[in-house]
């Protein structure tokens, strides 16, 4: 959420900053709620004033043995009644102001370009494409031959959008998680393993509602905020709610989180041809890294995260590219992201394995997680920092297609074999 004092006092270097990412900008209707607001709360505050002024006098007289009239009583109810008058109109106009604001997206950094996909910028390549002396085989012909992958029986479990894993793709998907994190607790992140199924708040707090409310599995019969619950589409919407409406210590920042879980996609729209087997789905395993930061802090901290995927892709010897993306392609909770992109040969392509980005202040302050400074007391809101470490429904397909041999085999990255057994499949 932005902060409506800096919309008041920057409007223009607001609007201008929104319209790298959406085409619309009008501050009018959320400056007159604000004037409207401001004026109610003076007027509440010269009558609480009064009110504690006849409130004084009525004690004073009474201490002093004397009698208080009836009009001093009677004034204290009208202007109490007056209050409650004002706190009353004062809630539908807090709503509407709390409304227009959850609505905006977050403001990109100044060093983030405009547009969309057009204007990401490869940042930089790591390692070369594979270069093959035999006609290669696509990820899914090389999981069915290898009995790695049954997609025909995912379907029929749950439709379009899933898949089993067997057998040796079985330990090479638990591999891989078990790569990511034995990396992640040796950097000193936290391990956690939190609930699947959330409630709204937790969606309001990272941002994804109420937007993106209906692009998530719901669970339950409640169909208000307050009962609905919904199976989370990424750990980060878990990781961001851990400290919600908390203050922490400055010395207990950074806070440094990692999680397991399988992520649930709607996916709303059609798949286009090239995107067959595990390129997207409804259902995949990711490991999530998740920062909590001074303000100051933030930005070696988004470093830091972005080293870290590109360390993991690095330890598999995939060939991957690091992509900082335009305003418009990133999410809409922050303001700056770069995406690892992986090597998919059969598509001829890069797809995104690692997203890493910065919200700053503004999943914080929808979820009302602060800190408290040493030396001045002063209490600001935290920045937040989230980077898949990594998704594995692309890396899968990657690692087939990149470590296969002339026989049809795939050579398995060293760093999994300890978990798998073998060098070979």
């Amino acid at each position: 959420m932005l902060d409506l004092e800096l919309i008041r006092e920057k409007t223009d270097e607001v609007r201008n900053a929104l319209l790298k990412k959406i085409d619309n900008v009008d501050f009018t209707k959320l400056i007159e709620f604000d004037d409207e607001r401001r004026k109610l709360i003076r007027e509440i505050e010269v009558l609480k004033n009064k009110k504690n002024k006849v409130s004084k006098e009525i004690s004073q007289i009474k201490s002093q043995g004397g009698n208080v009239d009836e009009a001093c009583f009677k004034q204290m109810k009208e202007v109490s009644n007056q209050i409650a008058e004002l706190e009353e109109k004062l809630l539908p106009i807090k709503e509407k102001i709390e409304t227009f604001l959850e609505a905006l997206p977050n403001m990109p950094d100044p060093d983030v370009l405009p547009g969309g996909k057009e204007n990401n910028k490869v940042v930089r390549v790591h390692g070369e494409k594979p270069q093959f002396d035999f006609t290669p085989k696509d990820h899914v012909e090389l999981a069915k031959k290898l009995n790695l992958i049954d997609y025909e029986r995912g379907t029929r479990l749950s439709g379009n959008g899933f898949w089993i894993y067997k057998g040796n793709g079985a330990m090479l998907e638990w591999a891989l998680l078990n790569y990511f994190i034995e990396q992640h607790t040796k950097d000193g992140y936290e391990f956690i393993l939190p609930p699947h199924i959330l409630n709204y708040e937790c969606g309001r707090t990272a941002g994804q509602f109420p937007k993106f409310k209906d692009e998530v599995f719901k669970v339950g019969e409640g169909k208000d905020n307050d009962n609905m619950q919904f199976i989370l589409p990424t750990a980060e919407t878990a990781l961001v709610n851990l400290h919600r409406g908390e203050i922490l210590k400055e010395n207990e920042l950074p806070k440094k989180y990692f999680a397991y879980t399988p992520c649930y996609r709607v996916e709303a729209g059609s798949y286009r041809a090239s995107e067959r087997g595990m390129i997207r789905g409804h259902q995949f395993n990711k490991v999530e890294m998740f920062q909590y930061t001074k303000p100051e802090d933030s930005d070696a901290a988004l470093e830091e995260l972005i080293n870290k995927a590109e360390k993991l892709m690095q330890g598999l010897g995939l060939h991957y590219r690091l992509s900082k993306l335009a305003a418009k392609d990133c999410s809409a909770s922050m303001a700056k992201t770069y995406d690892i992109e992986v090597w998919i040969p059969s598509m001829n392509e890069y797809k995104e394995v690692s997203s890493v980005s910065n919200a700053r202040d503004y999943q914080a302050r929808r979820g009302m997680i602060r800190f408290r400074r040493e030396e001045t007391k002063k209490i600001e809101y935290v920045n937040t920092l989230n980077g898949s470490g990594l998704a594995t429904s692309r890396l899968m397909p990657a690692i087939l297609e990149q470590m296969q041999d002339k026989d049809g085999h795939i050579v398995v990255p060293e760093v999994l074999r300890k978990w798998i057994g073998k060098d070979r499949i």
